[in-house]
């Protein structure tokens, strides 16, 4: 995989914004891990993040979106965390360095959780990322994409983003006699 991110192809599954690219290579095989930009997915990309860096809110972009009938990555309803995604695993439209023509991979590893037997990530360091540009790949550029990042990072905390209500002390503590 390693060596086929170096040589530019995706690893692994699709992007929004990315059509799969199928070929018969010279030896009669298919070409696997070939993408192409889908126009019509890249609009709603290149939407996103110029709403997103004209200050509206994931949630407000989202209700938008799904207003106008527009089908998420996944074909159903747009929502907030589509599109701001997480902070820790870098993912969401607004974190995917793909639209800028970078593919990262070795970002994450998965183990297994012994008490739960469920399958977690662990985020790997930075310095065994592997980075290869592909500017045919591009959607969104540097400009855009360095201040949706920094509007990001301005609403980013450890304790949560800061967009959001602010709790108040016996929030969900409190409760009325009939409760």
């Amino acid at each position: 995989q390693r060596g086929r991110v170096e040589a530019g192809k995706i690893p692994g599954g699709n992007s929004f914004g990315y059509n799969i690219v199928r070929r018969l290579l010279d030896d009669g095989t298919v070409s696997t891990g070939e993408r192409e930009i889908d126009p019509d997915q890249a609009a709603v990309i290149k939407r996103i993040f110029q709403e997103y860096a004209d200050g509206k809110t994931p949630r407000l972009i989202a209700a938008a979106l799904n207003a106008e009938g527009l089908p998420s990555p996944r074909g159903g309803q747009w929502n907030a965390s589509t599109i701001n995604g997480s902070r820790q695993r870098r993912n969401g439209i607004l974190n995917n360095d793909l639209y800028i023509g970078h593919i990262t991979y070795n970002r994450q590893r998965f183990v297994k959780d012994p008490e739960s037997g469920k399958r977690v990530s662990r985020l790997n360091p930075e310095q065994e990322w592997v980075i290869t540009d592909v500017p045919a790949l591009r959607i969104i550029d540097e400009e855009t994409w360095n201040i949706v990042q920094t509007i990001k990072a301005r609403y980013s905390s450890r304790h949560g983003n800061k967009r959001q209500t602010k709790k108040r002390l016996l929030t969900g503590l409190v409760k009325c006699g009939a409760c």
